[in-house]
């Protein structure tokens, strides 16, 4: 299980930095935010914050795993409040 999900975390992270750098998201995902940016941001910080919770839980001693819980959930929280699909209204000018 945890290697299936830092598997899971990396390719996120992978994939949101991709978008980032290149500032391209493909269609679906573009279509779901309102910029390439926040598309990138948002699986990003997925990305890592798995990767933190997965090494955090599977190598590390109760209180430091504990820690690297709560930075992830934080990691989360930042990406489901500033950078959730279709979280922000978008404009459309109707004539």
């Amino acid at each position: 299980m945890s290697t299936a999900a830092a598997l899971i975390g990396l390719v996120l992270t992978v994939f949101g930095a991709r978008i980032l750098v290149t500032g391209h998201a493909p269609a679906l995902i573009a279509r779901s935010f309102r910029t390439p940016r926040e598309a990138g941001l948002y699986h990003l910080l997925f990305g890592v914050a798995l990767l933190i919770f997965v090494l955090g839980t599977t190598q590390l001693t109760d209180v430091a795993a504990i820690t690297a819980t709560v930075i992830a959930v934080g990691l989360v929280a930042v990406a489901v409040v500033y950078f959730r699909p279709g979280s922000r209204s978008r404009s459309h000018h109707v004539d």
